[in-house]
């Protein structure tokens, strides 16, 4: 049973010169205790979906269709103060730089606390105490004198884990990571991802972990999603995508990476670029960028659609008997 799915969701920005469509068409699910990666190009809509999840589009944004359920029960279209009892108690938010989560005017132990007397039955001793123990969890040391501090006595890496404490104050099912790991170096890196796999494996919560950063994917998530120009390009688990893309797309994003051990001496590409919302082709957005584009790439769209282990939405996977035009 999936605890989040994103069913054929749709994001539009109104504007003086027409609608922009941001999200076109975007489905998928996470499992309790199961970590889905998301990843793509700056634009591709990673942070939008999480947004959209979290029930914090900017507006004029706007989910314009399809359906978003947490735990079977529809959460897209709730009032907005119903809405943010269910963000905090039900649903964690971690964002890219911790700065912009915390307060720098009170303690974190004063933001811990308010959160936990937010969301949960308890008084302000019992919070404190549940506040020091969250900050230990989540590795911060002497959190008994730490606590009492202020966010900028902290340095980047302990902020983002002040952060998590707080995402993970009220116990929440579904966690959205945005970008965790972005601001941080490579060995504070390996900690932050090492503490959101101990959360989900201790507390069976579901992570939607949004990234540019295949090494990242590789190492936390059991799935992953690549998504393009506000699509999902293909889905599937993290081993297969990674070592037999399935979509031109994917592949293209595979072959960027740096190989420790080959002896290239030049870094592949994917020409082109990724679309403006006010200028996305027709039939398959990729196909101006892609080598394997045909007629009907340009004409028609295509649904993701079985492709051995992963699912991809491209029309070399059609069945012979609808193949490629």
């Amino acid at each position: 049973m999936s605890l989040l799915q994103v069913q054929n969701l749709v994001v539009e920005f109104p504007t003086r010169h027409g609608t922009l469509r941001a999200l076109d068409d975007v489905s998928f699910d996470i499992a309790p205790g199961e970590i889905l990666g998301v990843v793509g190009e700056s634009g591709a809509g990673k942070s939008l979906t999480g947004a959209a999840i979290i029930g914090l589009l900017e507006p004029p944004g706007r989910v314009a269709g399809g359906r978003i359920l947490l735990d079977g029960r529809r959460i897209d279209d709730l009032p907005h103060e119903q809405m943010r009892r269910v963000r905090g108690r039900q649903i964690g938010a971690i964002f890219q730089d911790p700065l912009t989560s915390l307060n720098p005017l009170y303690s974190v132990g004063r933001q811990l606390v308010e959160t936990l007397q937010t969301h949960l039955p308890v008084n302000a001793a019992e919070a404190r105490a549940r506040a020091i123990e969250l900050l230990r969890d989540t590795g911060i040391p002497a959190p008994e004198q730490r606590i009492d501090h202020y966010p900028h006595q902290f340095s980047g890496g302990m902020r983002q884990r002040v952060v998590i404490a707080l995402a993970l104050a009220a116990e929440p099912r579904l966690i959205v990571a945005d970008e965790p790991t972005t601001a941080l170096d490579v060995s504070i890196q390996a900690q932050i991802i090492a503490l959101l796999k101990k959360v989900c494996r201790e507390r069976g919560a579901a992570v939607m972990l949004i990234t540019h950063d295949m090494g990242v994917i590789a190492e936390t998530c059991d799935r992953v999603a690549v998504m393009y120009a506000g699509r999902v390009a293909e889905i599937g688990p993290v081993h297969e995508v990674i070592h037999r893309p399935a979509h031109p797309y994917t592949a293209g994003l595979m072959a960027c990476i740096p190989d420790m051990e080959g002896g290239r001496e030049h870094l592949n590409q994917i020409d082109g670029a990724m679309p403006r919302l006010n200028a996305i082709p027709t039939g398959c957005a990729f196909h101006p960028r892609c080598e394997h584009s045909q007629a009907r790439c340009r004409q028609e769209r295509p649904e993701l659609l079985d492709a051995g282990a992963t699912r991809a939405a491209c029309w070399l996977h059609a069945p012979r008997t609808e193949g490629p035009a």
